[in-house]
């Protein structure tokens, strides 16, 4: 004789939750470093595909053994050796970036925008959005030495980056000259170049002697090789 069975409410429930975490981890997963639809249809493009170097190169092409791809990130190693920065091998002017990035404890890096290679370093040409452990920093650090600051410019007291070792999500916006720092979310620094605001500053400050801090209207992206560990993944740039 045929005996119907019927499976109990709460084995259902947790077969159908065990079945959507699976999904959406691998899910979450594909997604990491590849252009999605999302992105597509609002105009962005991938600048890192997860593993390989292709599309960057190291600042005025220095060897370097620097840098590498680590679990779907480009990775900084820290430490001696050869050192550089890397850039993008394309030029931009008015764009908006995205990218997630996390930091060894006590690291230093940065992420750096309109960059050109006439200087002996990066960081004398292109504004730079600052990437650090503000915690456990072994030095004493000013507001504006802090994550998410415009480095020696303009503080972002209200940043409040996942502490090191935990992935971060960064915006930069640029727009004829208008500059937006994001953080997770929240827009954390907001200023306008060239202004005689910003050219005041630029007199004041750490930058009085680079001639060259700032001036480029376009260039390129870079990520700064500061020493320590670092990784970045998911880079997409819209152009505006």
């Amino acid at each position: 004789m045929y005996k119907q069975t019927t499976m109990k409410p709460n084995f259902v429930l947790l077969l159908f939750l065990a079945f959507s975490l699976s999904d959406c981890s691998s899910s979450k997963k594909s997604t990491d470093n590849s252009t999605t639809v999302h992105a597509v249809q609002s105009g962005y493009k991938s600048l890192f595909d997860g593993q390989t170097m292709n599309g960057w190169r190291t600042y005025q092409n220095k060897a370097a053994d620097s840098w590498a791809v680590q679990d779907g990130a480009l990775y900084c190693k820290g430490g001696g050796g050869q050192r550089a920065d890397l850039i993008t091998a394309g030029q931009y002017e008015n764009f908006d970036l995205s990218l997630d990035w996390k930091i060894s404890p006590q690291g230093n890096s940065g992420i750096l925008y309109m960059v050109t290679e006439e200087y002996p370093a990066a960081y004398l040409s292109g504004p730079e959005y600052q990437i650090i452990d503000d915690v456990h920093f072994p030095e004493h650090l000013e507001e504006w030495q802090k994550t998410g600051a415009n480095y020696a410019m303009d503080a972002a007291p209200a940043a409040a980056p996942n502490p090191a070792g935990e992935w971060n999500h960064t915006r930069i916006v640029v727009n004829n000259g208008h500059v937006e720092h994001w953080l997770n979310g929240k827009k954390i620094v907001d200023y306008q170049l060239w202004t005689n605001e910003w050219k005041a500053k630029k007199a004041s400050g750490k930058w009085k002697d680079a001639a060259g801090y700032g001036q480029s209207k376009k260039g390129h992206i870079a990520l700064q090789d500061h020493g320590s560990e670092a990784w970045f993944k998911n880079i997409e740039i819209k152009e505006l």
